[in-house]
């Protein structure tokens, strides 16, 4: 690799990887080019040069991180031959890698929500990678007899969904729970959450005490 290629490489990883941390701390609305491009000690015209503008960058900090995301729940279950310890190990994976990145459960949400002619092909893609993932440990499952027949694309809408929600709406449970006595998992941490998530999911597709 030239130089120059080296050098432009890590001008748009750089502005990548401190998008990502800006966009964590502070959301998409907080964050400045002005910012980014003081953290990342470059002129803001540069970030332009690499990105169209700001959503296009933060639609690359997406994609960078679903790419990231699929890429270490295929290493984690790449030597498990049970679904079933698949399945949680996506479960499990998912709600880790989520809660390190807080803004892209709220990000997803939005996107999962607005029309697929809406999202870019590059987009629109990686989240397809992400559910077929996940949709052939349910079939292999289904197949191996360690799952009931169930709805892939429900599900995973259910555990995508339920994580994301818990993980963006940390706050308004914590000011719940600090008002009433209504036990909202306040003080629940991401493990507990997907370890929970995980048992309703077992009993939901069954045959949980046969294998």
């Amino acid at each position: 690799m030239s130089n120059k290629k080296r050098d432009s490489y890590q001008t748009s990883h750089t502005i990548l990887s401190n998008a990502k941390v800006l966009f964590s701390k502070y959301g998409f609305s907080a964050t400045s080019m002005d910012m980014l491009a003081e953290k990342s000690n470059i002129n803001k015209a540069m970030i332009f040069y690499y990105f169209k503008n700001k959503q296009g960058l933060y639609e690359a900090v997406l994609v960078d991180i679903l790419k990231d995301m699929t890429n270490i729940i295929e290493k984690n279950i790449k030597d498990i031959s049970n679904p079933k310890e698949q399945l949680e190990s996506f479960i499990s994976t998912y709600a880790t890698f989520a809660y390190k990145h807080p803004y892209f459960p709220s990000i997803l949400l939005k996107e999962l929500s607005t029309s697929s002619a809406v999202l870019s092909d590059i987009l629109f893609e990686n989240m397809q990678m992400l559910y077929k993932l996940f949709s052939h440990i349910i079939q292999a499952g289904k197949e191996q007899k360690y799952f009931y027949d169930t709805n892939p694309m429900m599900l995973y809408f259910m555990i995508i969904g339920s994580l994301n929600l818990m993980i963006t709406t940390k706050e308004i449970r914590l000011k719940a729970a600090q008002n009433s006595d209504i036990d909202t998992c306040a003080d629940c941490d991401i493990e507990t959450i997907s370890q929970y998530l995980i048992k309703k999911v077992n009993i939901l597709l069954g045959k949980d005490d046969e294998n």
